[in-house]
């Protein structure tokens, strides 16, 4: 059976965060699903504002004002936990995270970055916890000595993410493939990295894998290394529940393994997506003519870049995938059909039982 998923004060019966899924992919009704369960449901902040009438002339504001829209919806809908993913990369980070702090927002997700300052921000609150997104145990150990040294805060939990991820991820092209930065290989050396931290400060920091976590096998088989819990993202896209539209979620269900790929973001990072005729175009030099009314990620090559990144991703969750793509983990293609959040939650109870019989008479 499994454990439950302790993060401060917050108890979470189903030891599942689901991903936060930009631009627009979960937002309120996935994430208040999830937390209906008894996982932690996440709203993904970037280019939240989409469905504003001002996004393109206002988008600082129109931000802003759709988190608070999402959080305080997601709140009707729900009392379980929820909690934003706010990328480090994002030039209005501060307004979000002021603004999800402010929400009382139960807990802030930050990768795409180191958020080195990001406890600076609480201003005395006990509400928000705070988790950062780290692809290395190095990356743990500077994030929680400099928080610990400048703000006497140390993390509530960390989240490792692991080269099997969709979309951005935290790794150099040729270390993707290579077994040493598996996410099996992650998460010890992440927990080499934070156990003595904990012992020092009597802290408890439950480490939580990500990246490819797709069966209930697999939440078991991570769990047993010494996982607190899992993030998964990948396998709550085709949900009934998941923001997007039907045609994005068609596309997980449609693509077999050969279309997961890795593409050169314009934001200067390494991602996984299912490649589609955008893509190839994209790839083959032809260049998709734009204005950047955003400039929403700071890494962001937009003068030189074939394509708007952000404007991509609003088509797809649109459903104009002729003019967008979807990012995907790499066991996307696996996806056969679109399910409730509860029948999939229960599907990954029944497989994680499962596993744990198995183990049990071995």
């Amino acid at each position: 059976m499994m454990k439950n998923l302790i993060i401060g004060d917050l108890i979470a019966k189903l030891p599942i965060i689901q991903g936060g899924m930009g631009v627009g992919i979960s937002l309120s009704g996935l994430s208040s699903s999830v937390a209906n369960q008894g996982g932690v449901g996440v709203i993904a902040t970037a280019g939240i504002g989409m469905h504003e009438p001002d996004f393109n002339s206002n988008f600082l504001e129109s931000n802003i004002r759709a988190l608070r829209k999402q959080i305080q919806k997601a709140r009707e809908l729900s009392r379980g936990i929820i909690g934003v993913n706010i990328m480090v990369a994002l030039t209005n980070f501060s307004d979000l995270v002021k603004t999800a702090i402010e929400e009382k927002i139960d807990i802030i997700f930050s990768g795409a970055g180191l958020p080195l300052n990001l406890p600076e921000y609480l201003k005395g609150s006990k509400k928000t916890k705070l988790v950062p997104i780290v692809s290395s145990g190095k990356a743990a150990r500077i994030i929680s000595q400099k928080w610990q040294s400048d703000y006497d805060y140390l993390p509530d939990a960390i989240v490792v993410e692991g080269p099997k991820a969709g979309g951005h991820l935290g790794f150099k092209p040729e270390q993707i493939d290579d077994p040493d930065y598996s996410l099996e290989n992650l998460v010890p050396d992440v927990l080499r990295q934070v156990r003595p931290i904990e012992d020092k400060n009597g802290k408890t920091i439950p480490v939580i894998a990500a990246g490819g976590i797709y069966t209930g096998q697999d939440i078991h088989d991570i769990m047993e290394l010494g996982a607190a819990g899992v993030q998964m993202a990948t396998r709550f896209v085709p949900t009934v529940e998941c923001d997007a539209s039907i045609e994005f979620k068609k596309c997980y269900i449609d693509a077999k393994k050969k279309d997961l790929g890795i593409i050169k973001s314009p934001v200067g990072m390494p991602g996984r997506a299912i490649l589609n005729d955008f893509l190839k175009s994209v790839a083959a030099g032809k260049k998709q003519p734009f204005r950047c009314p955003y400039h929403c990620i700071a890494t962001c090559e937009y003068k030189d870049s074939p394509y708007c990144i952000a404007l991509a991703l609003l088509n797809a969750k649109k459903g104009n995938m002729k003019h967008g793509f979807a990012f995907a983990g790499q066991n996307a293609y696996r996806s056969t059909s679109i399910v409730s959040v509860k029948e999939l939650v229960e599907t990954l109870k029944r497989e994680y039982n499962e596993a744990e019989r198995l183990s049990e008479k071995q």
